[in-house]
């Protein structure tokens, strides 16, 4: 703050008020780079460790490599000729017997190929069932079979006749006992036939399921 101030004399005095500011301490080297090292030590902490992560990672010995599995091959792994299979149950029972003039098993799909297929499969009840095609491709079990070509099955219907079903393909579950087709068809039953584009049939509650369109032909009665 400024101003004027009289004299005794009555002359005009300049007159100056201020601050007087204190002079600015400087710190001793040693203080400095203490504030420097506690500013920038965690910057640096995380560089170093970040170092060293990468360094370990680098020279860390690697893991030999997992060998891979051989690739199954498509090609059948053994060739049967003039064959015959047998399975049985837990007790000893036959429940499958599977004859052909060659058989040929795919290790890929776990799938057989057999020529001139004859099978005879029985029932826990001792029902039989027998087919037979030219061709047959099944799963290595042989629950289930496509026969194909000629395909021919017989099994035993409801009040003892002769159940016999003919097509160029038939699919045949052994253990479930159904037969099934989604191509024509001829179903002969007793006397009677039946013509249909396919069917489904359970062989243990006795259902038989044609696919029209169909044509039967019925025995004629006996006149009296």
């Amino acid at each position: 703050m400024s101003g004027d101030a009289q004299s005794p004399d009555g002359a005009s005095l300049p007159l100056t008020l201020g601050l007087r500011l204190a002079p600015r301490l400087r710190l001793p080297w040693h203080a400095r780079l203490r504030d420097l090292l506690s500013s920038y030590l965690p910057l640096m902490l995380m560089a170093v460790l970040a170092l060293a992560t990468w360094w370990l990672v680098k020279n860390s010995p690697r893991s030999p490599a997992t060998a891979t599995e051989p690739a199954v091959s498509a090609e059948p792994d053994y060739t049967m000729r003039q064959f015959a299979i047998e399975r049985f149950d837990a007790t000893g029972r036959l429940k499958l017997r599977i004859e052909g003039a060659q058989l040929r098993h795919f290790p890929a799909f776990d799938r057989v190929e057999i020529q001139e297929a004859r099978i005879r499969a029985i029932a826990p009840d001792g029902r039989v069932t027998v087919a037979q095609a030219q061709r047959a491709v099944g799963n290595g079990d042989g629950s289930e079979v496509q026969l194909i070509g000629d395909a021919e099955v017989r099994s035993v219907y409801r009040d003892g006749q002769t159940l016999v079903v003919r097509g160029e393909f038939l699919q045949a579950f052994f253990v479930t006992e159904r037969l099934h087709s989604d191509q024509p068809v001829r179903v002969t039953l007793g006397g009677s036939e039946f013509k249909a584009m396919g069917l489904d049939y359970d062989n243990v509650a006795q259902r038989l399921d044609l696919k029209g369109p169909m044509r039967a032909e019925l025995p004629s009665r006996v006149p009296r």
